[in-house]
């Protein structure tokens, strides 16, 4: 076996290895076949498929479970790109040709056609130890994780999640009903309030009276409001899919939010791309989506932050990418984020991400995130076209 004693000792070995005679450095190289083939017999039982890939995407390794997953032959390894065989992961992660990428986590969900049709979890995550190109360039090297999750989106996901929204949407029932009722009795006890007051002479007081009555108004509306809203953004609903422009529904989200913003010092950039976004989609639902990353975002960043949005597209998909300049989601929470009651935040609820992924799953897309602690995180949504070509298998 394999053990850090063992590693130091061999490392010892090797620092002596131009003295060693021929049978010290024969026995030295068996010793590190039987550690290699020992190494790759652990790397192949496992089920999820292993890559370790370079900054460009080159594939240097690859376990039998990787072959399988997304068809890869004997010969690709060192001489192909994961961008080749995963065209769209590319596309996902917002590189052009020539891209290197970054040191910073990211996780996909991806369906593929090829070698056959299945859904794949995807976790990529910066490798410890760093190499040197052809070219003489430092290549931060990565390790890619495929899950074959195909069942478990079919069956066991999708009960599993039903299970955990009836049990939200149960304890929201529950909160809501708590919170109507004394924000009901705030309402009548305004409206006796303003009945009063305008039995009143006027006077600089009335006027601050009444001005005082009409914000708590406001607020108690506001209230009544939220809540609606969250039990509307939870509940299973069917979409009602119409010709939605993705750009005008971000448009009217942030205008919803802009107050919000504004108050915390938070500006916006938005980049949209030459095409027009054009899909099949639930307006009230998309802005909901559009609403918990900006939500998200803002209360990741301190004032003076700054929200990137970018809309780009390519012959299947629209992307729209968010970026934030937050404190980033660690390597340990990444994995978590899409679960309900799972968050970082003193006063989050851990919903945001989970009623994001449900709905773009009910439109058809995906939803990625790439994050790095201490630079921000990129949340990415895929939406299909309208006019979506199908792929023939090779």
């Amino acid at each position: 076996m394999i053990s850090g004693k063992k590693g130091s000792s061999l490392d010892r070995v090797l620092g002596q290895v131009e003295s060693l005679d021929t049978i010290n450095l024969t026995n030295l190289v068996n010793k590190l076949a039987r550690e290699r083939a020992f190494l790759e017999t652990i790397f192949n039982t496992a089920l999820e498929g292993i890559l370790v890939i370079t900054d460009l995407g080159l594939i240097e390794y690859a376990n039998v479970a990787s072959h399988r997953m997304i068809g890869l032959k004997e010969s690709d390894v060192g001489d192909s790109s994961l961008w080749r065989l995963i065209p769209e992961l590319r596309n996902s992660l917002g590189l052009e040709e020539g891209d290197r990428l970054e040191s910073s986590v990211s996780s996909r969900e991806l369906e593929l056609t090829y070698p056959e049709n299945r859904y794949v979890r995807l976790y990529i995550l910066p490798f410890e130890g760093e190499g040197e190109s052809e070219e003489g360039i430092d290549e931060t090297r990565f390790v890619v994780i495929l899950s074959d999750i195909t069942a478990e989106k079919h069956s066991s996901e999708e009960s599993l999640e039903s299970e955990r929204v009836s049990s939200i949407l149960l304890l929201a029932a529950g909160v809501a009903h708590e919170l109507g009722n004394p924000l009901n009795s705030i309402t009548i006890h305004l409206q006796l309030m303003e009945r009063q007051l305008a039995k009143l002479e006027a006077s600089p007081h009335h006027e601050k009276l009444e001005s005082s009555v009409e914000i708590c108004r406001e607020e108690v509306s506001r209230l009544d409001g939220i809540i609606k809203n969250f039990l509307e953004a939870i509940r299973p609903q069917i979409p009602d899919f119409q010709t939605l422009n993705l750009n005008e529904a971000l448009e009217e989200s942030f205008e919803f939010q802009a107050n919000e913003l504004e108050d915390r010092g938070i500006s916006v950039e938005i980049e949209t791309g030459s095409e027009n976004p054009i899909v099949r989609a639930d307006k009230q639902q998309v802005k909901q989506v559009f609403f918990n990353l900006t939500k998200n975002a803002m209360e990741a960043m301190q004032p003076g932050g700054l929200i990137r949005v970018k809309v780009q597209s390519d012959e299947e998909r629209f992307y729209i990418r968010f970026g934030d300049s937050g404190s980033g989601i660690g390597q340990e929470f990444l994995s978590q984020v899409f679960r309900p009651y799972q968050t970082t935040k003193k006063e989050g609820t851990g919903l945001g991400l989970m009623i994001v992924q449900r709905i773009m799953r009910e439109h058809g897309g995906q939803v990625g995130i790439d994050s790095k602690e201490g630079v921000g995180t990129v949340v990415t949504l895929e939406f299909p076209k309208r006019n979506r070509k199908f792929r023939m298998l090779e």
